[in-house]
């Protein structure tokens, strides 16, 4: 399993990108909840399988597509998916251009045909969010054809041996809707859950290790409680965002932590209950 991932780093780093490539290289830093989830996720991508990545918002799956960028040192170009996400947006668009005292037409590549043609990393963030009619240009993207026709230009694309793609997914959130079958199939999926215990002290003890013994300890023990009501149906899978509790970390350096609380994660939940919970269990740790 090392020896593909290995053999998989060699070969792409004997690949030469840009300065303006490298720029585009993620910094790494996941954490993996187990002994075997980056390692898979690893393996799917050195395979050429569309990875999709499912889990809460604030579990890590961005971090964990940069983590592959460096592992892999290959650029991403990402894509922030939203109802008014369209083909233009995912591929290009013509444009006119003054060239030598004339106009003319040019072609302006998106995401998508730059990161096959130059062997990038395709991240496409809350993939859910796009319109269903949208995404089905993809198709032959994800699959074993690994093209493109651009229908702009009538252009025959065909992947780059390093490219890759990776989607995230908030499932059942506001404003998502579930993926079509056709398009799901197309990808390997793996569960990203939030992180606890002893592997999110080491990161609070890593992001910030100047806080106060006393912080420390309110925060992981929230985090702790918060991810325990979450399991009993007690609050929202967004309460316990690891990212919140990080805004909360940074915010009670210079206010009251109940107040940076209030204002990291509770007000962010939309029932009056799940936020008097969040803030009842927040006041239980402050002495």
């Amino acid at each position: 399993m090392i020896n593909l991932i290995e053999n998989e780093k060699k070969v792409r780093s004997n690949r030469i990108h840009s300065e303006e490539d490298q720029q585009l290289i993620g910094t790494g830093g996941y954490l993996s909840p187990n002994d075997y989830l980056l390692n898979d996720v690893l393996i799917a991508v050195t395979l050429k399988k569309p990875v999709l990545l499912k889990g809460p918002t604030g579990a890590g799956k961005t971090k964990l597509a940069e983590t592959i960028s460096q592992v892999f040192s290959q650029p991403v170009q990402s894509i922030n998916c939203s109802v008014d996400l369209d083909a233009e947006a995912l591929i290009g668009f013509k444009t006119i251009v003054l060239k030598d005292g004339h106009n003319s037409i040019e072609f302006i590549e998106g995401p998508v045909i730059e990161a096959m043609k130059k062997g990038h990393i395709l991240y496409i963030d809350e993939i859910n969010m796009a319109k269903s009619e949208t995404l089905p240009i993809l198709h032959s993207v994800l699959d074993y054809r690994r093209m493109f026709t651009n229908p702009f230009t009538g252009e025959v694309i065909k992947a780059h041996p390093d490219f890759s793609v990776i989607a995230a997914i908030n499932e059942g959130y506001i404003g998502t809707t579930p993926m079509n079958e056709a398009l799901k199939n197309r990808f390997v999926s793996f569960s990203i859950p939030y992180i606890s215990g002893g592997l999110l002290e080491n990161l609070w003890n890593a992001l910030y290790p100047t806080a106060s013994k006393e912080m420390h300890a309110l925060m992981l023990n929230l985090a702790e409680d918060l991810m325990s009501q979450v399991k009993q149906g007690l609050l929202s899978e967004e309460a316990a965002s690891i990212r919140s509790l990080q805004h909360a970390m940074e915010l009670a350096e210079y206010i009251e932590p109940i107040r940076a609380i209030k204002y990291a994660i509770a007000e962010k939940l939309e029932d009056e209950q799940e936020k008097k919970l969040v803030l009842e269990l927040a006041s239980s740790w402050i002495k």
